[in-house]
């Protein structure tokens, strides 16, 4: 947006829409850690910090584990933390980082094959054959070594940690543990996980290796923070070029804030999920509805995108089955209640369903066993009936498919709620699903 003149919001062109747009959308699609929740992880701020820094300036290998719960900040706060460090020249000229991910690099090779590309050793290492991971790695690092001999500090994070200790023999573990206990090279390992239970899963060779520092972190934020954190997210920075319309802009957000349908939908979603990952979610439509013609943040689009986030998925499969895997999951739902949670088999919902339809013959289409057993089938394979597990149940697999034990996992109110918006669903179905009796 380059303008000589001042504008406001309502004179504002798509132009400056655009450019709103995409500095809101940086905030809220990123990585970055709000101002407003620092002090609240301080400690653990300080000593991942200087775990790093050591590692750069002194030399000092080490390893650690960052743990806490889905969406509690752990990657914003690596992140944010290795963003102020590579302000400083003296450590971002001498730290070599390796982003590693358990969803992606499922076993050794790809995991050393993905370090190797990182550290920008392919040529190095070319057709080369390795006889183990270990002399593969100690290659690496001897390739990395500059001309006096000395080392480059090397920062190595695991996300998903938990995934890459179900990797064979932990190898690659025990090998990264092992080079960050020598004094060889400047290495600092750092995993992060969900886990608590992580280190049980190390094998003892592995775990003697490992420092058993551990740096935890948790959901703490409170509502009136998530508060500061969302208006800190919708407002434009103090640099943007336009100051008249980014100080109409950010008291318009704090009016925005004030709104009580506001603050009950971010409260609906605070209660269910407290990460800020989460509080953004139900800023996209907000922020990506905004125009020159829409040229204001509007409660009601909070409200679609609250709607949109709690999308129930078990209710939002209903809505694709069809009228007769909709009555055999009718008649699952009156034999659980029956059976008081029971598992039940395909023969007893079978003989349920056409008790139905031979009372509702005259309006409800009736299929033979065959159809109905691959329909039932069918829902087996969407997830919304699972076979059952427990004690006494271990010969199941070997049973004829027609008695296996099975159990629904849709609850009722989800059933009643798609058949409310379920088109062209038959009465006597919905009457059905209300009151057995009524069949």
């Amino acid at each position: 947006m380059v303008r000589k003149k001042e504008i406001g919001l309502d004179e504002a062109g798509d132009e400056a829409w655009d450019l709103v747009q995409g500095q809101l959308r940086n905030v809220i699609c990123g990585n970055a850690l709000p101002e407003n929740t620092d002090s609240a992880i301080q400690e653990q701020r300080r000593h991942l910090t200087d775990l790093i820094q050591r590692c750069v300036t002194v030399g000092e290998s080490n390893s650690a584990l960052v743990i806490g719960p889905s969406g509690s900040g752990k990657s914003m706060l690596l992140a944010s933390i290795l963003s102020e460090l590579n302000q400083d020249p003296k450590i971002s000229g001498n730290l070599l980082q390796v982003h590693l991910h358990g969803l992606l690099q499922t076993d050794d090779r790809i995991a050393v094959q993905e370090i190797t590309r990182q550290l920008k050793l392919e040529n190095t290492v070319k057709d080369k054959v390795f006889g183990s991971i270990a002399e593969n790695l100690a290659f690496l690092l001897e390739a990395l070594k500059k001309d006096e001999g000395k080392s480059q500090s090397i920062l190595l994070i695991l996300e998903e940690f938990d995934l890459f200790a179900h990797h064979k023999n932990q190898t690659l573990l025990y090998n990264l543990f092992d080079i960050s206990q020598s004094a060889q090279t400047p290495i600092t390992v750092i995993g992060i996980t969900c886990r608590l239970d992580v280190v049980e899963l190390l094998e003892k060779r592995v775990k003697s290796r490992f420092s058993h520092r551990q740096i935890h972190l948790f959901h703490s934020m409170t509502f009136d923070t998530a508060c500061q954190v969302c208006e800190q997210a919708l407002s434009l920075s103090s640099d943007f070029v336009n100051k008249k319309f980014s100080s109409e802009w950010n008291s318009h957000v704090k009016e925005f804030m004030k709104e009580p349908s506001v603050l009950r939908a971010l409260k609906h979603r605070y209660d269910l999920d407290r990460s800020i990952r989460s509080l953004y979610s139900c800023l996209v439509i907000p922020v990506c509805r905004l125009s020159s013609s829409h040229p204001r943040l509007d409660p009601t689009d909070v409200l679609d995108s609250l709607k949109l986030c709690s999308t129930d998925s078990k209710s939002a499969m209903l809505q694709g089955v069809t009228i007769l895997q909709l009555s055999l999951i009718i008649a699952m739902k009156h034999l659980a209640e029956l059976y008081e949670g029971s598992t039940v088999n395909f023969e007893m919902v079978f003989n349920e369903y056409q008790k139905f339809v031979q009372k509702k013959s005259h309006s409800i289409q009736s299929f033979g066993k065959p159809v109905c057993l691959k329909a039932f089938e069918q829902l087996i394979v969407l997830e919304l009936i699972t076979p059952a597990e427990g004690p006494g149940l271990a010969g199941a697999k070997s049973t004829p498919k027609e008695y296996r034990p099975v159990k629904l996992l849709v609850t009722p109110s989800q059933i009643v709620e798609t058949l409310k918006s379920y088109t062209g669903c038959p009465n006597e179905l919905k009457m059905w699903a209300s009151n057995p009796i009524m069949a």
